[in-house]
Formats: C-alpha cells, sequence, structure tokens
C-alpha cells in the first residue's frame, strides 16, 4: 500500500502533493515503479519523453554536455525530486542528461496524468510553476557563481551544499560520494584543479577523506573562504 501515490510520503516533498486524491489514484493506477542502477542512463539530452520519473530513493546527475566533451553538472537531485517534468510539461526534448549516481528506486508516472491535472488543477498548476521558478532561481545562482567566484569558493560551496542536501552518514562523511570528476563538473573547472583544491582543503584541516569520502572538519572556515575571507 505504501506504493500507492495517495499513501506516499514522497509526494509532499514535491508538486504532486497538490494534487487530489482521485488524480493520485488514477496516477497509482498507471504508474510503474523502477529499480535503477548505479551509472545507468535515466534519460539523454535530446530525448523525448512520455512521462516524469519521481525519486523515492537514491541520487543522480543532471548536466550538459558541453562543446570541450565534458559533462557541466547542473544539479543534483536526490529523494522527493521529480525529473523530466519541465520538458514533459512544455512537450519538448531534453535539454540535459540524467545519470544514476547510486542505485535508485523511481516511479515513472506517464505525462498524460500531468497534462490533465495541469488543466484541471489551478493547485497543481501554481505547484509546478513554483518548481520551476526555483530551478531557474538555483540556475541563476551557478551561473553567477561561474562568472565572479573562484575555484576555492565554488569548491566550498559545493561541499556545503553536498553535505546540506544529502546530509551524512554514521562516520560524519557526506553521504552521497562523487568522483572527483563529477565534484570537478559540478564546480565548473579541471579535474586536476578540483583535486589541488581539495588537497589544500585538507592541509588546512577544512575536510577530511576516506577514499572518495569527503567530511567537513571546519563548516565555519569554509563559510569565509566563500565570502571571500
Amino acid at each position: 500500500m505504501h506504493n500507492r501515490c495517495e499513501n506516499c510520503i514522497i509526494r509532499e516533498l514535491n508538486s504532486l502533493k497538490a494534487l487530489k486524491k482521485d488524480e493520485l489514484k488514477r496516477i497509482s493506477d498507471s504508474k510503474v515503479s523502477k529499480n535503477i542502477k548505479k551509472g545507468e542512463v535515466i534519460f539523454k539530452e535530446g530525448e523525448k519523453l512520455n512521462g516524469v520519473f519521481c525519486v523515492r530513493s537514491g541520487v543522480s546527475k543532471l548536466f550538459k554536455m558541453c562543446d570541450n566533451g565534458k559533462d557541466q553538472i547542473v544539479k543534483m537531485s536526490a529523494r522527493g525530486e521529480v525529473l523530466g517534468q519541465r520538458s514533459v510539461i512544455t512537450d519538448e526534448r531534453t535539454n540535459l542528461s540524467a545519470v544514476a549516481l547510486s542505485d535508485m528506486e523511481v516511479c515513472y508516472i506517464p505525462k498524460q496524468h500531468l497534462q490533465d491535472s495541469i488543466n484541471n488543477n489551478v493547485d497543481f498548476t501554481k505547484a509546478v510553476l513554483l518548481n520551476i521558478a526555483n530551478d531557474l532561481k538555483f540556475a541563476d545562482n551557478v551561473i553567477v557563481n561561474m562568472a565572479q567566484k573562484s575555484v576555492k569558493q565554488r569548491c566550498a560551496e559545493t561541499i556545503i551544499h553536498l553535505e546540506d542536501s544529502f546530509g551524512t552518514d554514521c562516520d560524519g562523511f557526506i553521504a552521497v560520494t562523487l568522483t572527483r570528476e563529477d565534484i570537478a563538473n559540478v564546480v565548473g573547472t579541471a579535474k586536476e584543479a578540483c583535486i589541488r583544491t581539495l588537497s589544500t582543503f585538507k592541509k588546512g584541516k577544512l575536510i577530511s577523506t576516506d577514499g572518495k569520502r569527503i567530511k567537513i572538519e571546519n563548516k565555519k572556515a569554509l563559510y569565509r573562504l566563500i565570502e571571500g575571507f
């Protein structure tokens, strides 16, 4: 029963919380639960989607392929995110790719149900618009950071963002584990520059590492670095 949309607490984390009970029941009757393995592609840039993916568990990266062949990670998505929502609503091809960074459980919802609810449920339409507005705000901040902040500042900001978004494990390390290349792609720099910056943070006792895992040791110092002190 917990897999039924009307009984699922995950929808409280996204725009689906504005759907009415009968709408949720229709979605439950047609959605498909999927298990996605780490490294598996959820959808590719330029793909035409016929539905959205509501994330029940796990982490994925949303990224765009740059002209130099490198990935620019635009966003990390986790529990509660609805992937592909903007493309489905606008009926356009995706402008980003999505790949699982951990094993994931998602619910695939056919687009017809979302389109019907947008046409008939004002509260749901408002919730969707708010979600899209927040995504645009996040994208604006990424653009400003790329233009105005140094690699060290962006790297510090990324580490804090990862901890704030995904929390820590029982050992105090950030709960999501990224490769150094993935961190570099979030920061918007070369892998080598990212490794040097993390090494500097480690020497300064701002962070500690265990393989790919990262633990924040001095959050205040990272904040001061972000602010330019």
